[in-house]
C-alpha cells in the first residue's frame, strides 16, 4: 500500500524551517515543482512531506539593494526575464534561464529549484556561478551566506543540512564596462538538456583591458564548475586571440565528463573550450557596448 505524502505551504521562512526540520530529513522543498513532480511520478523520490515555498512573499521578490539585486529563490524564470533592470545588468543569467524548458515551464521553474535539483547539466547554475551570486540559506541554526558554487556537491546532492533551504540570491551590482554571457550545446534546437554549458562574466577598465573574469562550466563534471584558471587567462589582457586560447585550454583541462549516449568525453571536453571562448567574446562585446 502506497504511503501518503503530506503537503505544507508555509507563509514565512520560519514556518518553512519548522516544517522541514520536523520531517526528520524526509521533506522535499517545492519551489516550482517542474523537477520534483516528474521525480515523484517516476518513483525516483518518495518524501514524507512536500514543503511548497511559492507562498512565501520574500521568496517571490526581485529587489535592487545597495549590495546588488536580491532575487527570491522561488522567482520564476518568466518573472526574472521580465525584470528589465535585472536583464540589463545580468543578460547572461537571463538567457541561461530562458533556455530551460517551454513557456509553461518558465512560468513555474525557479532559480532555487534549478540550483538545488543539483543536476550537473542545469543551465542556470554556470551563469549564477560566473555572476558571483551568493545564496542566503535559512535553517534551524539561522541564516548563512553561501557562494552558489558551494551548494551542489554531486548529482542530486547539495551541501544543505537537514532543515535548510535557499531563501534568495544576491547578485552584485556589476561595475561599469561589465557583462556576462551563457552558451550551451544541445543535439536539438530547443527544450533539451545541455551536453555542455559555459558562462563567462568579465569587467574591462577604461582602456578595454580585462580586470576581472569568472568562467563556469556545466555538464562536464559531477557538478557545475568555477574554473579560476580560465578567468585568470583573461585578466590583464585585451581578451585577444591568445588570451582566448589560454581560456579555452584551461576550460578543457578542468573537464571531468562522462561518456553517454549524448556525448563522449572527448567531444564534451573539446566543446567546453569552444563554448567558453565564444561566451567570452559575447561578454566582451557586451562590455564594450557593441
Amino acid at each position: 500500500m502506497m504511503e501518503a505524502i503530506e503537503y505544507a505551504k508555509p507563509n514565512n521562512i520560519d514556518e518553512a524551517v519548522r516544517c522541514l526540520s520536523g520531517a526528520g530529513g524526509g521533506a522535499r522543498v517545492m519551489a516550482g515543482g517542474t523537477d520534483l513532480l516528474v521525480q515523484l511520478r517516476g518513483g525516483h523520490v518518495r518524501p514524507r512531506l512536500i514543503v511548497d515555498i511559492k507562498g512565501i512573499a520574500e521568496l517571490r521578490r526581485i529587489d535592487l539593494t545597495a549590495d546588488g539585486f536580491r532575487v527570491g529563490a522561488a522567482v520564476a524564470g518568466a518573472e526574472l526575464g521580465a525584470h528589465a533592470a535585472f536583464a540589463r545588468a545580468w543578460p547572461g543569467v537571463v538567457e541561461a534561464f530562458q533556455l530551460i524548458g517551454s513557456t509553461q515551464i518558465q512560468g513555474r521553474a525557479s532559480l532555487g529549484g534549478n540550483l538545488c535539483n543539483a543536476s550537473p547539466a542545469a543551465d542556470s547554475v554556470p551563469a549564477l556561478i560566473a555572476a558571483g551570486a551568493r545564496c542566503t540559506v535559512a535553517g534551524p541554526a539561522g541564516t548563512r551566506s553561501v557562494a552558489v558554487e558551494e551548494i551542489c556537491t554531486a548529482p542530486g546532492r547539495t551541501s544543505l543540512a537537514p532543515g535548510e533551504f535557499v531563501v534568495d540570491f544576491l547578485f552584485p551590482t556589476p561595475p561599469a564596462r561589465s557583462a556576462d554571457a551563457y552558451l550551451r550545446f544541445i543535439p536539438r534546437t530547443e527544450m533539451d538538456i545541455a551536453v555542455v554549458g559555459a558562462a563567462v562574466s568579465l569587467t574591462l577598465d577604461a582602456d578595454g583591458r580585462c580586470v576581472t573574469a569568472r568562467v563556469a562550466l556545466g555538464a562536464v563534471a559531477p557538478r557545475a564548475l568555477l574554473v579560476p584558471a580560465a578567468g585568470a587567462a583573461l585578466v590583464g589582457t585585451f581578451v585577444d586571440d591568445a588570451a582566448l586560447e589560454k581560456l579555452a585550454a584551461a576550460a578543457r583541462a578542468a573537464c571531468a565528463p562522462i561518456d553517454d549516449k549524448r556525448g563522449t568525453i572527448e567531444f564534451r571536453t573539446r566543446v567546453a573550450g569552444v563554448l567558453a571562448r565564444r561566451a567570452a567574446k559575447i561578454a566582451l562585446e557586451r562590455a564594450r557596448g557593441l
